[in-house]
């Protein structure tokens, strides 16, 4: 996308799903650098198209439902840590094939870990990754 396009997005994120892009806006804050701070805006834009494709309408994401899904995605993380290896494959691959959405959240997954693999990591990264895991989740978990 040119940035006549990721601004015409940005402004249509906002107006359906201010919550969401807020998330991101508030990195800033937060200390994360403006190059990350477009990364996690892209992978929402990558989320945000998909889900226009469906065709389905979102409902209000809300603050507070962003916090349960990321309480839902820490949750899962830790539970993991503390098994031995195949069990934790095991727990992730039926916490992965919950997911409505697997493909997305491979893609979401995926693009994190390559990230990560390439940045000189901070403390603020944890931030960002945060941001983006939880809102893959709620935008395709049916609110649940």
């Amino acid at each position: 996308m040119d940035i006549r396009q990721k601004e015409a997005l940005a402004d249509e994120l906002f107006r359906v799903q201010p919550n969401m892009f807020g998330s991101v806006l508030v990195l800033q804050r937060m200390g994360v650098s403006l190059e990350k701070m477009d990364f996690a805006l892209n992978l929402l834009f990558i989320c945000f198209q998909a889900m226009k494709e469906t065709g389905l309408t979102w409902p209000l994401i809300t603050e507070a439902e962003q916090d349960k899904q990321m309480a839902r995605y820490v949750a899962a993380v830790r539970f993991g840590e503390d098994l031995r290896p195949a069990q934790s494959a095991r727990a992730m691959m039926q916490y992965l094939n919950a997911h409505p959405e697997r493909p997305l959240l491979a893609y979401v997954t995926a693009e994190l870990a390559t990230w990560l693999a390439s940045i000189a990591p901070d403390e603020s990264d944890k931030y960002v990754m945060l941001v983006r895991i939880p809102a893959n989740v709620t935008a395709h978990s049916g609110l649940s």
